[in-house]
């Protein structure tokens, strides 16, 4: 091992380490401040301006929205993590692109997918077999759009880090957000809700 080698694994170590702890970073230097929110974190604004696919209960007072990159290890495993909370909750989950070129194409696929959830568990399972995710769709321009408008929304509140949750509080009504994935547990406690049995 030479001298000049060292510090490039040590810093690729570090890299990673801060990945796994905050989640996938939207900028190359994972050293980078976070930018300033131009506009405050707002529930309502994510519910009129955001693009994205429900998972869990439709009738559900309870709404959560994740934003999510389709090339996020994080957001793999925060999709796992929440589909026990689903009878309680209605996940609304909204691509954006930040990690690389297939993260916009890919985003935009699950949003035009007939069946977006199938698409999801397809794509996941694709991710944590390392390999890539699903393929992009065709005659998806407006779909794409609606990534970069997701992305833009994501910027402008001030958020460093995917998957980003944003959500009310069950019990207390409270805004709560989350930038990083989480295991279910935390999750439930994160938005007041229930930890099913056996977990």
């Amino acid at each position: 091992m030479t001298v000049t080698f060292f510090p490039r694994i040590f810093t690729a170590f570090l890299v990673a380490s801060s990945l796994l702890l905050a989640g996938c970073e939207d900028a190359p230097d994972a050293n980078k401040p976070a930018a300033a929110a131009s506009s405050p974190v707002s529930v309502a604004a994510v519910a009129a301006e955001a693009k994205g696919f429900s998972v869990g209960s439709a009738v559900s007072a309870r709404t959560v929205y994740v934003f999510f990159d389709a090339q996020c290890p994080h957001c793999t495993a925060l999709w796992e993590a929440a589909k026990p909370l689903k009878p309680q909750a209605r996940f609304v989950w909204i691509p954006v692109g930040i990690l690389n070129a297939s993260s916009t194409a890919q985003g935009a696929t699950l949003l035009a997918a007939k069946d977006p959830v199938a698409a999801m568990d397809e794509h996941e399972a694709s991710m944590t077999a390392q390999r890539g995710g699903i393929g992009a769709g065709s005659d998806i321009d407006a779909q794409k759009a609606d990534v970069a408008k997701n992305t833009e929304l994501l910027t402008r509140f001030g958020f460093a880090s995917i998957p980003t949750i944003i959500g009310n509080h069950a019990e207390t009504g409270a805004l709560v957000t989350q930038e990083g994935s989480m295991p279910t547990a935390a999750l439930a406690t994160l938005l007041g809700l229930k930890l099913p049995a056996g977990l």
